[in-house]
């Protein structure tokens, strides 16, 4: 498996989040939706990554600047013939390891709280992250989970 950073203007790419985008819409009403588009993933503030093997895209993943100490996750996807393969770990890796590189003293994300998003939740619990409460231009939502995790001791 190899990560690279992508610049959003494959085929493939934008099939996977036009995915993305559908399941997003089909699990939660529309005020719930959080993920991004092509075009706002295109972001100065994001970094968008995808994960191939040879010609075969297995996921993609982004991560936004809230501020210099801050990040969040967004757009993690995984075409689904690849999910329970260790992709997803493989890509979480990566953004926690960004996140150091970037000094940042938090990763946040936000994520469905309906059991289709149940093995979302199990991954970031399994690398440390916890809930919280709402950040950056979040509020309160019964359909979101909002999850951080500390990268280093303030």
């Amino acid at each position: 498996m190899l990560i690279r950073e992508d610049d959003l203007r494959g085929p493939e790419i934008a099939k996977l989040l036009g995915d993305h985008l559908d399941d997003m819409a089909k699990h939660s009403p529309p005020e719930s939706v959080h993920a991004l588009d092509l075009e706002a993933l295109r972001g100065p503030e994001n970094t968008f990554w995808t994960v191939w093997d040879d010609s075969t895209l297995l996921a993609c993943a982004a991560l936004k600047e809230l501020d210099p100490t801050h990040g969040e996750i967004k757009s993690m996807r995984t075409v689904p013939a690849h999910r329970g393969k260790g992709v997803a770990s493989f890509m979480l890796e990566h953004i926690i390891n960004e996140g150091h590189k970037r000094a940042y003293e938090r990763l946040s994300l936000e994520t469905g709280s309906m059991q289709a998003f149940a093995p979302a939740r199990a991954l970031y619990f399994q690398y440390g992250f916890e809930i919280c409460q709402p950040f950056a231009d979040y509020i309160e939502d019964p359909h979101s989970v909002f999850m951080s995790r500390q990268l280093k001791i303030l």
